[in-house]
């Protein structure tokens, strides 16, 4: 017996730990780095189609010049800060409002287990679905939003959504809005449940009401988390393919192209312009990085900072005077 435990005292169970992780890494390595590499390699040359021979350029940055001089590419681009913007705004307001109601303690909210599902549940149906959905709802002449108009005599022959680039907007917004606001529910509240009910008794006992409680205590400890949820929604809206593709095409008049369906367009759609698309898709990665690292720095604990700054010169303070001691 006391064999066996000095034998388990002596194990390093280090090993077994990056032998569960060995098949992420693998994982990681083929699918995730090696593409991105390759990605940005393949910018730098001429590559276009299938089997044909790849040569490096006598101009290495021709491709990204090219794509920045792009009309359309620059029309996907701005199309795609819109629709974000225009569906991230209210995804975060209602996600926001639905936690502070669920999270409320002065108030109880019968079924709440239901209505999270409920809220939740767009983001378990696939985008692509949701697209073929939306594009079968808003259908002209026979769609139901159509028939709906008419029978309501609102609009005589219904409405034709597809060739109104306004109209079509803020479709794709609303449906990136409806499939995500749950989701960002449900990691507010898991912030906020993080916090120390401590705060939340301190604030009671201080006559604090629920604005108060809401704005000066929560907000404030969810700092993090709305960072964490910012920086995703960025990166996942900057990414939009499947619903503006499959909902009217990047149309009309590329009023709904984004710069996924343009990478795509240009890559797979009869031109098979890869060294294009791998340099619009690197001129992205960069966009991405630079907006989600000036989204760190402008978030970024100031308090925290200061209090380091002061331990530091505090710190300094004692070595020197350590120093002219020793003297």
């Amino acid at each position: 017996m006391k064999a066996s435990q000095k034998h388990l005292k002596g194990m390093s169970y280090a090993r077994y730990g990056y032998l569960f992780a060995l098949p992420f890494i693998i994982i990681f390595l083929i699918f995730t780095l090696y593409p991105t590499i390759y990605t940005f390699v393949l910018g730098f040359t001429d590559a276009h189609g299938v089997g044909n021979e790849t040569n490096f350029l006598e101009a290495p940055f021709d491709n990204f010049r090219r794509i920045l001089n792009n009309k359309t590419f620059m029309t996907s681009l701005r199309n795609t800060v819109v629709i974000w913007i225009m569906n991230f705004i209210p995804q975060i307001t209602l996600a926001m409002v639905l936690t502070a109601w669920f999270t409320a303690r002065r108030i109880t909210v019968k079924g709440q287990g239901f209505f999270k599902v409920l809220f939740y549940m767009p983001n378990i149906i696939t985008a692509a679905t949701i697209a073929i959905l939306f594009n079968a709802l808003f259908g002209y002449p026979t769609g139901p939003i159509n028939e709906i108009l008419v029978s309501l005599h609102i609009r005589e022959s219904g409405y034709n959504f597809f060739v109104n680039k306004s109209a079509s907007q803020i479709i794709v917004a609303f449906i990136q809005f409806w499939i995500w606001y749950g989701s960002t529910m449900i990691v507010l509240i898991s912030g906020v449940l993080g916090i120390s009910p401590d705060i939340y008794e301190a604030a009671d006992i201080d006559g604090a009401n629920g604005f108060q409680t809401f704005f000066q205590i929560t907000l404030p400890n969810l700092k993090t988390v709305l960072l964490y949820t910012l920086v995703t929604s960025l990166i996942g809206g900057l990414n939009m393919f499947d619903i503006p593709k499959l909902f009217n095409k990047g149309g009309p008049d590329n009023a709904t192209l984004t710069t996924s369906v343009f990478i795509y367009d240009l890559a797979y759609t009869g031109k098979q312009l890869f060294a294009r698309a791998a340099a619009a898709s690197v001129l992205m990665f960069i966009i991405i990085s630079v907006c989600s690292a000036f989204l760190f720095w402008l978030m970024r604990d100031k308090d925290a900072i200061e209090l380091e700054k002061i331990k530091k010169a505090d710190q300094k303070a004692k070595a020197k005077q350590r120093k002219e001691a020793a003297f």
